[in-house]
């Protein structure tokens, strides 16, 4: 009997593709390109993670570096379907309006990601979390005007469908706090998630983003069923970035199989791998 080879396509993707709205993407690894020491380096970063989707802070003093160079001139827009996002932005209002500010520029680059958002609205600077009912009106003001939202969440079950039902996009609940490094630390809320959000629509994408600190991380998201994973710092302040994109990118693949092939139950006590029954000197006496 043979058995097929499963290898890890160079870009990190397989036909295992993962659709959101109206645009599909090769990789299930989405990453931001924020805190990187040079554009340079966030740039050969990108590359290594086989990332084939990237989301840009929009708001106009995140668009220059110290340097003056614009983050733009070094995404190639051909090959990336950015995805604008608000960070840093309190209230829906400032939200609906840096939303519509990345939907310009992205338009004149002609990219498929300038219908999209990924909307954050924070409750305050100490923990980045999600401000709930701000989070729900922007939601409901930016699918009105026509965006695919990508909604930056708590990993709350509630708001999650709620967020479903205005018509989000996608629903990306929080691993943990953003920055943070704490990887995944309620699994069981996350599970709840996908439950809720896949009831009857088994394709919705639902995207873990924040929190993640280690290739581990990104692993143990994707074999909860989650359809990809969103990150930044894990990858920008590892001590090797460059190291740290290419272990990512193995981590989302290698933690997709392992969902899709299916994991082996728990037991609370061991079980032969090798059977006693029909071995010489083996069986019942």
């Amino acid at each position: 009997m043979s058995f097929p080879t499963l290898t890890m396509p160079v870009d990190g993707s397989s036909r295992d593709t993962l659709r959101i709205g109206g645009v599909t993407l090769a990789s299930r690894l989405v990453v931001g390109t924020g805190k990187y020491a040079s554009y340079a380096e966030m740039a050969r970063c990108l590359d290594a993670s086989g990332t084939d989707c990237v989301t840009v802070a929009v708001r106009r003093e995140r668009l220059l570096n110290a340097a003056g160079e614009n983050i733009l001139d070094h995404l190639d827009a051909s090959r990336y379907t950015i995805l604008p996002n608000t960070a840093g932005c309190f209230t829906a209002d400032d939200a609906v309006r840096v939303a519509r500010l990345g939907r310009e520029l992205l338009r004149d680059l002609g990219n498929p990601g300038a219908e999209w958002v990924k909307l954050e609205v924070l409750a305050d600077k100490r923990t980045l979390l999600p401000d709930p009912v701000g989070t729900l009106e922007a939601t409901a003001r930016l699918v009105e005007d026509g965006f695919g939202v990508l909604v930056y969440s708590t990993d709350d079950p509630i708001i999650a469908r709620r967020l479903k039902q205005l018509g989000a996009a996608s629903v990306m609940p929080a691993g943990s706090p953003i920055g943070s490094g704490q990887g995944i630390l309620n699994a069981n809320n996350l599970r709840i998630c996908l439950e809720y959000l896949k009831d009857g629509d088994a394709d919705y994408p639902v995207i873990v983003d924040a929190g993640v600190g280690t290739a581990s991380d990104v692993a143990a998201a994707m074999e909860l069923g989650v359809d990809g994973v969103l990150l930044n710092t894990a990858i920008a302040h590892a001590a090797d970035p460059l190291r740290m994109a290419q272990a990512m990118k193995a981590a989302c693949f290698a933690g997709r199989q392992a969902f899709l092939a299916g994991r082996i139950p728990k037991r609370l006590y061991a079980t032969a791998s090798s059977p006693e029954a029909g071995v010489i000197g083996g069986g019942p006496r």
